[in-house]
């Protein structure tokens, strides 16, 4: 088993591939789901922001 991990003095090259592999692809489905509920939220709050100020305008 631990002949196969090493894989012959390569391993800690293989693994830390492996493992940056998996990283990258983690980032890549994640970032897209954080910048559209940024957007999102900007969104509804550039909303809130021109209903008060509308508001504001039609009481003063």
């Amino acid at each position: 088993m631990i002949e196969a991990l090493s894989m012959g003095k390569y391993g800690f090259y293989v693994w830390t591939s492996y493992g940056a592999f998996v990283a990258f692809l983690l980032w890549d489905w994640l970032a897209p789901r954080w910048q559209r509920r940024r957007l999102l939220r900007d969104i509804q709050q550039r909303e809130r922001r021109e209903a008060a100020r509308q508001k504001k305008q039609k009481n003063a």
